[in-house]
């Protein structure tokens, strides 16, 4: 059954957000850059339930061109994770929010090159105007909530330079891998009740630079 888009549905990702208990955070030790994604939470296509919104980056960007992701990037000095994934969301997808929207924050992922990223839970209203910013996004996806949900939209490989599995999320006939998928996949597992660990989870090599 679809998650209906509206207030009880708010509450009841934020309630699961709050009772979510965080890993702590390698920033301190890790040497790694500081940056933040959102997970969009909206109305899904044809208004049949709750989304999160999906990005496809553009062919131009100097790293990881063209690839699936959520809407993020590196936070600014002096920006909390939150502050940083609602202004890339407003960046790249012209959806101004204010920190009242957030549900809450998930793991950090610390990523091969170089990054930690802290996946940041919004909502986003009904009515709010996606406009993509083309320098940055080739196109947005609203990936219903149910999709996120099935038993067998996650698999798991390996790959011959790394012990770790790599994590894959099928969707619109493709793979996507970490980092996004195993943010999505930890959301998922959040909405489940489960308090799902993914920092280990791998990346394809592609994604390494």
């Amino acid at each position: 059954m679809a998650r209906s888009f509206d207030d009880t549905t708010r509450r009841n990702i934020a309630e699961l957000c709050a009772a979510f208990t965080r890993a702590p955070s390698a920033e301190a030790t890790s040497g790694l850059k500081r940056a933040a994604v959102a997970i969009a939470l909206t109305e899904a296509k044809a208004g049949d339930g709750t989304a999160f919104l999906l990005t496809r980056r553009a062919a131009t960007l100097r790293s990881h061109a063209a690839q699936w992701a959520l809407p993020g990037g590196r936070c600014d000095h002096g920006e909390t994770q939150a502050q940083a994934a609602l202004r890339e969301l407003h960046e790249e997808l012209g959806v101004a929010l204010s920190e009242a929207d957030v549900l809450g924050l998930l793991d950090d992922y610390p990523t091969r090159s170089g990054y930690l990223i802290t996946p940041v839970v919004v909502w986003v209203g009904a009515g709010a105007d996606i406009i993509l910013n083309p320098a940055e996004v080739a196109s947005v996806h609203r990936v219903a909530l149910d999709d996120i949900e099935r038993n067998d939209v996650f698999s798991f490989t390996t790959i011959p330079e790394s012990t770790r599995r790599v994590i894959r999320f099928r969707h619109a006939g493709q793979h996507i891998h970490a980092p996004t998928a195993a943010l999505i996949y930890q959301f998922a597992e959040v909405l489940a009740g489960r308090d799902t660990r993914v920092a280990e989870l791998e990346q394809p090599v592609f994604a390494w630079r």
